[in-house]
């Protein structure tokens, strides 16, 4: 079993608005594995980030990810964090990984820099996204199938987009 198309992107990127319409276009289900964690944790992110600390926090992210790209065959999406996971990055390999890829000042505008986003928490929220985006983006790409722009976007043009990218044979692409 093997997940349709894997959602991976940073906070404000459209995961969560993106994925469970493109499982709908799909015909397929949609599971989140940041909802995983949290069931599993029986506490929110934020709780994890504060009473346990971030290594803790990835520890449970990747056994999320790795359970769930065994046993799921819908759209699933993940956190933002996950594919920093050297882990989690070889279990994506040969699945089709969609990048949703998110500009600073849309990024910005969307996550309205929340304090239940623990990373962006903090003195200069602007400045940590922007350094959050700096590392990230390189390692999306790295394991990316599939790169899609959201900025100025509705999600249901990004849905046909990633619908279309997917009809698409791999080897016609390069």
């Amino acid at each position: 079993m093997s997940p349709r198309a894997v959602i991976i992107g940073p906070p404000g990127s459209g995961k969560s608005t993106v994925g469970p319409l493109l499982a709908d276009a799909l015909g397929v289900v949609f599971r989140d594995s940041d909802d995983d964690i949290v069931a599993r944790a029986g506490r929110s992110i934020s709780d994890i980030f504060a009473e346990d600390g971030e290594p803790a926090f990835r520890a449970l992210e990747e056994e999320a990810v790795a359970t769930a790209l065994a046993e799921h065959d819908g759209v699933l999406s993940l956190g933002g964090g996950a594919p920093l996971s050297p882990g989690t990055r070889a279990r994506l390999a040969g699945h089709t990984v969609v990048f949703l890829n998110v500009g600073l000042a849309a990024g910005v505008r969307r996550t309205g820099l929340s304090n239940a986003r623990p990373l962006l928490a903090g003195v200069n929220p602007r400045a940590t996204f922007k350094t959050l985006l700096d590392e990230r983006v390189p390692v999306y790409r790295e394991v990316a199938t599939v790169e899609i722009v959201t900025d100025d976007r509705t999600p249901a043009a990004i849905v046909a987009n990633i619908v279309a990218e997917l009809a698409v044979p791999a080897e016609a692409k390069e």
